[in-house]
């Protein structure tokens, strides 16, 4: 399910079905790196909905962590340590972040949660038939990342 107007009604009533939150984290600069953040904004929450349509009704699909890239570390990780908290609250099972940023594939052991993190194409050059058959190469590899999680819970 993803965070709409529609689905979060049905949220609602599924609850007890739906274990895991899915959540892209982005990061946002205006210097040298935001033609390659600006990609991975494109790239993971593509991959993320494709994600939420494989295991609908398991998972909810909320909008991206975003952050400036430019943020402290102190900063970025309580941001994040807060989510995480309320996701807890809300009963969540699995919580899952998806991201291109090795920043978080650093720290994800200072986290109650998983983070995931997957290598950021450039699409824009592509022809519409390769660019679908990477992103669906990328998501097959998230959807046995997940269940192997799940498998482990």
């Amino acid at each position: 399910m993803i965070w709409s107007g529609k689905e979060i009604a049905l949220y609602f009533q599924e609850k007890k079905y739906i274990d895991t939150v899915t959540v892209p984290l982005l990061p946002v600069s205006f210097g040298d790196a935001s033609r390659q953040e600006a990609e991975q904004g494109e790239f993971i929450p593509l991959l993320t909905s494709l994600l939420e349509r494989q295991f609908k009704g398991r998972m909810l699909l909320l909008p991206p962590f975003t952050y400036f890239s430019t943020e402290s570390d102190e900063q970025k990780n309580q941001r994040l340590h807060n989510w995480i908290d309320q996701f807890k609250k809300e009963e969540f099972k699995n919580i899952i972040f998806v991201t291109a940023d090795s920043y978080w594939r650093a720290h994800e052991q200072d986290f109650d949660a998983d983070i995931i993190w997957m290598p950021s194409i450039p699409m824009e050059h592509m022809d519409a038939k390769y660019k679908q058959n990477i992103v669906e190469d990328q998501v097959s590899q998230l959807v046995k990342i997940i269940v192997r999680k799940w498998q482990a819970n």
